[in-house]
């Protein structure tokens, strides 16, 4: 009989609880949920409501639940700046993470990801759901097959409307307000840099060199604020320090070149802004338009639909109608199997520590080159060893 590992969940805010109810329940024959912590007791008793077994250990302390509780494994979703403390404490207790993602505050706790995995080798992955998506998968196999030759240029957004649930970050005991009012930087790089990432081999053949960042002003949370939308009642105008919209160009050493956009706090409908160009052809999200070399320039190029081939075996239609109903279309359920699985067969991760702490290390890269004006290098995390990862 195939192992069932023993889960706790660390963090239950929106994320943490439908992890919880749409993917992590529905996962009998891989996972049990044994362990419940988040510092609101309301928060663990609706999770608890979830589980058949109510009688599971629970607690306001991760470092409790790490000693005491009888895990295997444990999800990290709680606010961005405990994702590396807890991760480095659960490795140091030889429990297995799957860590949700967010950027970094330091490049010292990305270095420390990176250490405390090399010292104990406790197995870690960061549960970047993007990296698992229909479309971002597909065009990778078509990048693999080499139908739009060598890759020049990516680009990529996490464009989406926040303005609400940033503003009601106090009602909602929500980290974002925080945030936005505290920091300028590319906050949340890596639903765009994820995907982009395993396409160009970063960290395996090839690594990230250098980024410089800009940011506009901030001015879409005051308007809102202006407009008398709902919002917490202690903000007024003037009181956000993120920048409307950030860009980050980074620099690979094999020399791509690959853009970033933080489009958070303006009227916009959700995108991803997702593109790949290469010397025989590209695809970009935003129209879904595959447009290869020879095809007339004034003619309406490919939808990715056309490309079928390339669809991974885990989006064939059988299996999109069997995870559709488990979290952001699917890829929250794929990303999980893909997690048990690989934990089970003590093999690789597919998105590892090295991955975490480069992607993450962006956030206070990108603080950095804001602040300063100037281009920042990014650390090679792996040591010299992306050089023969494979």
């Amino acid at each position: 009989m195939s192992k069932i590992f023993k889960m706790g969940i660390i963090g239950l805010g929106c994320r943490g609880y439908s992890i919880c109810k749409d993917v992590l329940v529905k996962m009998p024959q891989n996972v049990k949920v044994v362990a419940l912590c988040d510092k609101y007791e309301d928060r663990i008793e609706k999770a608890r409501e979830l589980l058949d077994d109510k009688n599971v250990y629970t607690s306001t302390d991760y470092k409790k639940l790490l000693k005491e509780a009888d895990v295997d494994c444990v999800y990290i979703s709680c606010d961005w700046e405990m994702h590396a403390p807890i991760a480095i404490e659960a490795m140091k207790q030889g429990v297995a993470v799957a860590c949700e993602v967010g950027g970094a505050y330091t490049l010292q706790e990305c270095f420390d990801l990176v250490s405390t995995y090399e010292q104990t080798k406790t197995p870690i992955m960061f549960m970047e759901n993007c990296c698992f998506d229909k479309i971002e998968t597909t065009v990778e196999n078509m990048v693999k097959d080499g139908l739009f030759g060598e890759i020049v240029y990516c680009s990529g957004a996490y464009g989406h409307d926040l303005r609400e649930e940033v503003t009601n970050g106090t009602a909602n005991r929500h980290y974002r307000e925080r945030n936005y009012m505290q920091r300028c930087c590319e906050n949340y790089p890596t639903h765009e840099l994820g995907p982009i990432a395993k396409i160009l081999g970063i960290n395996k053949g090839n690594r990230m060199v250098s980024l410089f960042s800009v940011a506009s002003k901030s001015a879409g949370m005051d308007e809102y604020i202006r407009q008398g939308k709902k919002a917490d009642a202690h903000l007024k105008v003037g009181d956000f320090k993120q920048g409307d919209v950030v860009i980050t160009n980074i620099t690979c050493e094999n020399g791509e070149l690959i853009t970033l956009k933080l489009d958070t706090s303006l009227p916009r409908s959700y995108h991803r802004e997702f593109a790949v160009a290469g010397t025989k052809g590209r695809y970009t999200a935003l129209f879904n338009e595959v447009f290869l070399d020879g095809d007339n320039e004034w003619k309406k190029s490919k939808p990715l639909s056309d490309y079928p081939q390339y669809v991974p075996d885990f989006w064939s239609p059988e299996e999109e109608k069997r995870i559709k109903d488990s979290g952001h279309g699917g890829m929250d359920c794929i990303e999980f199997e893909v997690f048990f699985k690989v934990l089970r067969e003590g093999a690789e991760m597919p998105v590892d520590v090295y991955d975490m702490a480069s992607w993450m290390s962006i956030t206070p890269l990108s603080e950095e080159s804001i602040r300063e004006g100037k281009l920042v290098q990014i650390p090679d995390f792996t040591n010299g060893k992306y050089k023969t990862r494979g």
